[in-house]
């Protein structure tokens, strides 16, 4: 009875820990951010993943909703700021851990859309050096 209740424990401060495990990635990407920005909404109306909370379109912003029962529900957000003529896609995580990667999965379905939209052109974003939080 004791172990379940330990068990029971531990596993509810890890439920309520999650969050704290909230992580920024940056990718750069040699686009203009009105370029990139189409590819953002793309993913998130049309691939099937993601429950959309809230887009800016001014802000080039978004929250929204992965997961699922096993892995639980968790809220992310995507903003781009430019940088020149480049464009900086910051994505903001509540988790990623053994199971979940969710930067690495909304980056590749991003890029996927990106080259639906420009074939012509391969787009290979790079990680920036100090702006990685």
């Amino acid at each position: 009875m004791r172990r379940i209740a330990v068990l029971a424990l531990t596993l509810a401060l890890l439920l309520v820990a999650a969050p704290s495990f909230a992580k920024t990635h940056s990718e750069m990407y040699p686009v203009a951010c009105s370029v990139l920005w189409p590819a953002v909404k793309d993913t998130l109306h049309n691939s099937g993943k993601y429950g959309i909370v809230g887009i800016d379109n001014t802000e080039m912003s978004a929250s929204f909703v992965i997961g699922g029962f096993l892995g639980g529900k968790r809220i992310n957000s995507v903003v781009l700021n430019a940088k020149g003529s480049s464009c900086e896609m910051q994505i903001q995580t509540a988790f990623s851990g053994l199971a979940h990667n969710d930067e690495g999965d909304f980056k590749k379905r991003v890029d996927e859309s990106l080259s639906k939209q420009e074939p012509s052109q391969p787009i290979v974003p790079t990680k920036p050096d100090s702006t990685t939080k």
